[in-house]
């Protein structure tokens, strides 16, 4: 009778509890290719809904922006890991305590790979801190990164996305929300750096640390699953209870080479961008939105890249630093 009684009180519990965020709202998805803006696949593709740790792209493109700006290399830059990673929580693959240091670069690294969140506020506490020094402000240094993650959103187009931190945990009351369209726009620019295009076209990376005890090193592995596949290179992969399994895809194939009117060749190069949010089974959904993506490709450039509305078949990413 006890137990009995157990079990109808987890199926009361269960019955009122409210479901995750990611049960209820359905996928979203949009495929590109990146060079010309072509829409290619969108499906649901304008909601707004957490996108976990794909805000850590943001997070890399201003920790990388900001190297560029202020003549800091990601090599040699070092980075404290600050008292406040007590409250973030998530995978922490460098088991990093307050105090350790560790080079920008390795920390890009295990944000980017293996979605260290620990790694990310790391990263937003000393350019924040460095920003907030520049402009002769005080502050909380994590809210200044964020706040250049905002403007880096708003630069590149994303007017349906809010960033709440430099992590993508989920938190009470964060108002923190992007599209698929947006994390399309957002891929994108990422994948315009080399520094970035190189990191997350790695299967693993070995990283340093040095804390009270020396040096530690570590491999973080790159979580996912497509690097390594044909023309794959990159970019992240992202999970939260309120986002459910989400991914953004980069690949490559080899430029069209065609003869121009005037007798010389043009190389035309092939990019594409598939996002996917909310969907457990994410590799494979991938896997087969981009096939369809290069299959409307392809025929659609053929026959002259034809644009009836451009706002509704072309998506444009601006480069702000221009």
């Amino acid at each position: 009778m006890k137990h009995f009684s157990i079990f109808r009180l987890l199926a009361f519990v269960a019955a009122v509890l409210p479901p995750s965020l990611s049960a209820q709202a359905p996928e979203s998805a949009m495929v590109i290719e990146a060079y010309s803006g072509k829409i290619l696949v969108a499906e649901n593709a304008v909601a707004k809904r957490p996108i976990g740790s794909l805000t850590q792209i943001a997070t890399a493109a201003v920790a990388v922006d900001w190297a560029a700006a202020s003549d800091n290399d990601i090599a040699t830059t070092r980075i404290t890991v600050p008292q406040t990673i007590s409250l973030v929580g998530g995978p922490n693959p460098m088991s990093l305590q307050p105090g350790d240091q560790l080079t920008l670069r390795d920390a890009l690294n295990s944000v980017l790979l293996a979605s260290d969140n620990l790694a990310a506020l790391t990263i937003a506490d000393h350019v924040g801190r460095q920003i907030l020094t520049r402009r002769g402000k005080s502050g909380d240094p994590v809210a200044e990164f964020v706040g250049e993650m905002n403007q880096l959103g708003k630069a590149l187009g994303m007017t349906r996305t809010h960033f709440a931190n430099p992590h993508g945990m989920d938190r009470p009351g964060a108002k923190a929300y992007s599209t698929a369209a947006d994390v399309v726009r957002l891929s994108i620019y990422a994948m315009r750096k080399n520094a970035l295009n190189f990191i997350v076209h790695q299967k693993d990376r070995q990283v340093g640390v040095t804390g009270p005890g020396g040096k530690r090193s570590f491999f973080v592995k790159n979580t996912n699953e497509l690097v390594g596949e044909s023309g794959i290179l990159g970019v992240k992969t992202g999970m939260t209870l309120a986002a459910g399994p989400c991914i953004s895809i980069c690949m490559d194939r080899d430029p069209i080479v065609r003869q121009k009117a005037d007798g010389s060749k043009g190389a035309t190069p092939r990019r594409l961008i598939a996002v996917v949010l909310n969907n457990p089974n994410r590799f494979n959904r991938v896997r087969g939105l981009i096939s369809q993506g290069w299959a409307a490709y392809d025929p659609w450039l053929a026959s002259g890249a034809p644009v009836q509305d451009r706002e509704r078949e072309l998506l444009t990413v601006p480069n702000p630093q221009q």
